[in-house]
């Protein structure tokens, strides 16, 4: 762990199972991390599914959200505990961008820029996901992805057809950790 945290940009979807529950698992999973504050959780919205060849509209729906988080750590580290997370919640990699019980991305790390074998940051595909932008828009109307723009302007570019869930919340910006 550091001394100094970072502000992190978090995007978690599911479309399999009990979407809603997943998400709000992992929310409080990802709370509870060491070196982890929570800052806020957006509104969940709703997606078609994305898949290699392009919008999958026979498979499930996608439930989408947003943390930010302030993070002390690195980022490998908190990629590590993330997969885990996703583990836990039964994600299984059969397919690539397939069908999941959970995934959580890493859009941004302060200001960082990584491009390996493992991680890049800012998250490659981020600016044109309006699944990822609408909320992440919610949470914070001045955010921008660095080196590619203000996110309502990346989220316009998109043509949004995302939509806001219909009485679904994760829970509030801050949450008690779990007993």
């Amino acid at each position: 762990m550091t001394d100094r945290s970072e502000r992190v940009v978090l995007a978690l979807g599911s479309n399999l199972g009990d979407r809603t529950a997943t998400l709000a698992g992992a929310v409080h999973d990802l709370a509870d991390l060491a070196g982890v504050t929570l800052a806020a959780v957006s509104p969940v919205y709703e997606s078609a599914a994305v898949k290699l060849d392009g919008v999958d509209e026979t498979a499930p729906q996608y439930l989408n959200a947003v943390l930010i988080i302030d993070y002390s750590g690195d980022p490998y580290d908190l990629l590590d505990a993330v997969n885990a997370i996703e583990a836990e919640h039964g994600r299984v990699r059969a397919e690539r961008w397939g069908d999941r019980t959970l995934d959580i991305d890493l859009i941004v790390f302060g200001q960082r820029s990584i491009d390996d074998d493992r991680l890049t940051l800012p998250h490659p595909r981020a600016a044109e996901r309006d699944f990822v932008l609408a909320p992440w828009l919610d949470l914070d109307p001045a955010a921008a992805i660095p080196g590619r723009g203000l996110v309502r302007d990346l989220l316009a570019a998109t043509g949004n057809a995302v939509r806001r869930a219909a009485d679904t919340a994760l829970g509030a910006p801050t949450l008690e950790p779990r007993q």
